[in-house]
């Protein structure tokens, strides 16, 4: 079965995933009668979603049943407990290809703030074109809309800015020691906790069209063996639990005030706390650079947010890169 977007797949799939949220059992026909659709083709459906990453499994005469019980997006219960954003501009996706490319089809009819949030990514896509892994409920995918009057030239630094807001947002939630990776990913525990995707359309002088992409590891299980680099998620963090609603609210209130902080002043109301937090602060790090490397110790970011290095003849500044994190 393909993982399509059309109405009546996303209302069965819908219909099974709330059926089987709780932890329960729920029997094969039982979910066929109340869907008007075969016991084969609850099984099709079934398998579906155990190809987006939901653990899934079957006991004879018992029926179906997940492995953990999830949490699934409620928009009464984010606006519960937003205060800064506005969750009339908040849509709940079912499953999508990429909340950011969702935006994007539509971006001729926003509003700057106006987001999207997805149970599960079927081409979620990272920085340089990589794959962020998105299973079914494991996570938070999240793609908000902001237009900056002043252009490209206004928006350096936007990506650590909004890294900023995911820590502090974290921190609301009650997550401690989360830094920051430059230029665009959030680390707990020296591991990847979230990243940042940031996508502009616009022209030089004229306004800037930015979708912010946010991912949010939570739960992680399924697909999990795809990330190609060291992670971490907030079930490691608090064995406890979390409330995924609450932190997508605590998360959607900091990036509104980010962007509203950041269209003002630009990337200096963020920079010292950036630095505070940046994770590879006076380490020494390699930083790669199209198909060469260059090696310093980290010591942080200038006004503009390019990366600094200290090096034998000084010290550098980078704009471009990625900070590797594999071993040498």
């Amino acid at each position: 079965m393909k993982h399509g977007t059309n109405k009546q797949t996303d209302t069965i799939r819908n219909h099974i995933v709330h059926a089987l949220a709780n932890g329960q059992f729920c029997s094969g026909e039982a979910l066929g009668e109340q869907l008007g659709i075969s016991r084969a083709a609850v099984s099709k459906y079934i398998k579906a979603l155990g190809e987006l990453g939901l653990n899934i499994f079957s006991v004879t005469g018992k029926g179906y049943r997940l492995a953990e019980p999830i949490q699934l997006l409620d928009g009464e219960a984010i606006a519960l407990h937003c205060q800064r954003f506005d969750t009339k501009q908040l849509k709940l996706l079912n499953v999508i290809d990429s909340t950011n490319q969702y935006l994007k089809d539509r971006i001729s009819t926003l509003t700057s703030g106006d987001v999207c949030l997805a149970e599960a990514q079927t081409a979620g896509r990272g920085r340089r074109g990589r794959t962020w892994v998105s299973p079914y409920g494991a996570s938070l995918y999240l793609s908000q809309f902001w237009q900056f009057a002043g252009g490209y030239q206004s928006i350096g630094g936007l990506s650590l800015a909004v890294g900023v807001a995911i820590t502090q947002a974290l921190e609301k939630a009650g997550y401690q020691g989360i830094e920051l990776k430059w230029p665009n990913d959030i680390y707990a525990r020296g591991k990847k906790l979230a990243g940042v995707l940031i996508e502009v359309e616009g022209q030089m002088g004229s306004a800037c069209d930015c979708i912010i992409g946010v991912g949010l590891n939570m739960a992680l299980d399924l697909g999990s063996e795809q990330i190609d680099q060291p992670w971490i998620d907030l079930t490691t963090l608090n064995p406890d639990g979390f409330d995924r609603n609450r932190i997508s609210a605590l998360l959607l209130d900091e990036l509104t005030h980010c962007a509203d902080v950041f269209s003002q002043s630009g990337l200096a109301s963020f920079l010292d706390t950036w630095r505070e937090r940046n994770v590879f602060r006076d380490k020494p790090i390699t930083l790669i650079i199209g198909n060469r490397t260059v090696q310093g110790i980290c010591k942080g970011i200038d006004a503009t947010g390019a990366l600094l290095l200290q090096q034998e003849n000084g010290v550098h500044a980078y704009n471009g890169g990625e900070i590797s994190v594999r071993a040498n």
